[in-house]
């Protein structure tokens, strides 16, 4: 059975952590492969929206520690920081930087590592029983996979310091009033619902919401003037795209648009 699984339909890919008996924990071998999935989606011609989930009780336990408690693997013997150092193949960054918008399906829970994956999809519906578990501290190391970047951003200082400092965990009603999740709903929707988001997304020109999300990124980093003139570059482009003829034209004519992408 693999460890990942990828399908493509109505223009949405859909990743799934396949992992159940060890509640999705991520394994050195599966790092390189989620990192290959997700560069594919990116890549799908037939995808303009990417979902993530996982099968069975979890989405995802975090690292698989396993070979580490054993000084192999993840964090296995590490005393020392490498000579070099390149993240570029690592699915926090392959997630960041990725143009199409990412769902992120929390069919149970997050922990960790886990946790992290999660913050860094663009949108997250998460299932009623589910819980976001910040345990890093408690393990004797830090949100390394994003979670110091994206915490203080979704939550302001010193709420994304009380939950790392403590490493909190978080059940699904206080995700959804802290604004860390989109919608909390029964555990046996939730794929329905992160597909139904999804398809809604991707009627949309694929091309403009992947611009709007590229200066989204951006715009983190980035003085409003800056920004504002960077935003100019990306529409001209649109303006010359078939996808915009046609949302004119939709519109004018009062019926649903057909965008195809170019």
């Amino acid at each position: 059975m693999s460890a990942l699984t990828y399908e493509t339909s109505d223009h949405v890919a859909t990743i799934t952590l396949n992992r159940p008996e060890r509640m999705n924990t991520i394994s050195p071998a599966m790092l390189d492969e989620l990192c290959d999935m997700l560069k594919r989606a990116n890549k799908d011609a037939e995808a303009r929206v990417v979902v993530l989930t996982g099968t069975g009780r979890a989405f995802c336990a975090g690292l698989d520690l396993t070979e580490a408690s054993r000084g192999e693997g993840i964090g296995g013997g590490q005393r020392q920081a490498p000579e070099t150092l390149d993240l570029s193949h690592t699915p926090p960054t392959v997630l960041f930087d990725m143009d199409k918008p990412v769902i992120c399906a929390l069919n149970g829970s997050a922990a960790g590592y886990g946790m992290d994956l999660a913050l860094g999809c663009d949108i997250r519906i998460m299932a009623n029983n589910a819980k976001l578990a910040a345990a890093f501290v408690k393990r004797g190391v830090l949100p390394e996979s994003g979670g110091t970047w994206f915490l203080p951003r979704m939550l302001g200082w010193a709420k994304a310091a009380e939950i790392i400092f403590t490493g909190r965990t978080l059940d699904a009603a206080q995700c959804l009033a802290e604004g860390l999740v989109n919608a909390v709903v029964p555990a046996d929707q939730v794929a329905a619902e992160a597909r139904k988001l999804a398809l809604e997304i991707a009627a949309n020109a694929p091309l403009a919401v992947r611009a709007a999300k590229r200066m989204m990124r951006m715009g983190l980093d980035e003085p409003f003037g800056t920004h504002v003139q960077h935003v100019y570059l990306q529409l001209l482009p649109l303006f010359a795209s078939e996808d915009f003829k046609e949302g004119v034209a939709s519109f004018l004519e009062k019926r649903p648009a057909a965008f195809k992408g170019r």
